[in-house]
């Protein structure tokens, strides 16, 4: 081998053993220190299963606790927390509105009547449906005929007993 290189790597290798026993040269004695942890390590050369002396430098290596001090996850906002407010609020008494309940539209259409002697008979439509009614007649068991006269036709809304009137002639 090169005696150059050879002398080279002693040069370097004894460069870096000086820098590693150099600060554990000169460490003063302070144990006080909580964030640094002792570490025993056994000593080189020596077969294992053997323990070192505690007390070479070479055996104790320290190691400074690096955890941090707080969650590392926490959850962290740069807004204030909203404050919560009291309500105040007086109940408001709503008095319920009944409505009063009406006949629905006459659903009749008049067409005609007929005058007989004896008695008036009306021609009504509903849709399709055209009914031949007469004074006390029941249309689909919801409408009753009460009276029939020249000009108007009153029927009860048989549910409610309602009367309503429905236009049937002239005025003349």
């Amino acid at each position: 081998m090169n005696t150059k290189r050879v002398a080279g790597w002693v040069v370097f290798l004894g460069v870096a053993a000086a820098l590693a026993w150099f600060p554990e040269y000169f460490k003063q004695a302070d144990d006080s220190d909580p964030a640094v942890a002792v570490v025993a390590t056994p000593a080189k050369g020596k077969t294992p299963g053997t323990s070192a002396p505690a007390s070479t430098a070479a055996a104790v290596a320290p190691i400074k606790d690096l955890s941090p001090a707080g969650d590392l996850f926490a959850a962290h906002s740069w807004k204030a927390e909203p404050a919560l407010g009291t309500v105040t609020e007086q109940p408001v008494v709503v008095t319920p509105v009944v409505q009063v309940p009406t006949a629905p539209p006459l659903p009749f259409q008049f067409v005609g009547r007929l005058d007989d002697r004896s008695d008036l008979q009306v021609f009504l439509q509903n849709g399709e449906k055209i009914y031949v009614v007469r004074k006390g007649d029941v249309i689909d068991e919801t409408w009753r005929i009460e009276r029939i006269s020249n000009k108007e036709l009153s029927l009860v809304y048989l549910p409610l007993h309602l009367s309503q009137t429905l236009s049937v002639g002239s005025t003349e």
